[in-house]
C-alpha cells in the first residue's frame, strides 16, 4: 500500500495560548495529506466530502517536527477512504516519536464538470465502498 507522508514545523503561528497546535490546524494538515494520498490514487480532481472522528491523542508542541501519513484504506466506484496518522517527530536527542492524531477522511474523484468519476481498484485487492458511496 503506497503511502503518503508530509512534514510540518510547528511555528507560532500554528499555536493556541497553550504553546501547542492548534486543533484546526491539524484537521487541515490531515485533510491536506488525505487529499494527496487520494489525488495519487485517482489521478483525477478530488474533493472532500466527509471527515471520520479525528481522535487527538496528545499535544503537539511549538517548535515540534510533524509527519503526517496517509493511506488510501478503502476505495468505492468513485470514493477513497484515507487514514490519515500525525506522528512527532523527537527534536532532542533521547526523546522518542509519538502518535499525536489520527482520523478518516473520504473524497471523491470527480470529472471536468464537477461530477462523480470512477477511480480505479485498490492493488491487490477488492473494492469495497466507504459509507456506501
Amino acid at each position: 500500500m503506497r503511502e503518503t507522508r508530509m512534514v510540518y514545523p510547528v511555528f507560532p503561528g500554528e499555536t493556541n495560548h497553550y504553546g501547542t497546535l492548534f486543533g484546526g490546524t491539524v484537521l487541515a494538515w490531515m485533510d491536506q495529506a488525505a487529499f494527496v494520498a487520494a489525488t495519487r490514487h485517482a489521478r483525477k480532481k478530488v474533493v472532500t466530502v466527509h471527515a471520520d472522528a479525528v481522535d487527538f491523542k496528545r499535544p503537539v508542541p511549538l517548535g515540534a517536527i510533524v509527519e503526517l501519513v496517509a493511506r488510501v484504506r478503502e476505495v468505492g466506484r468513485t470514493s477513497m477512504r484515507v487514514e490519515v496518522e500525525m506522528w512527532v517527530e523527537p527534536v532532542k536527542e533521547g526523546e522518542e516519536a509519538y502518535l499525536a492524531a489520527r482520523g478518516g477522511f473520504v473524497l471523491v474523484a470527480v470529472d471536468e464538470r464537477g461530477r462523480p468519476s470512477p477511480v480505479p481498484p485498490l492493488e491487490g485487492g477488492e473494492a469495497r465502498a466507504p459509507h456506501g458511496a
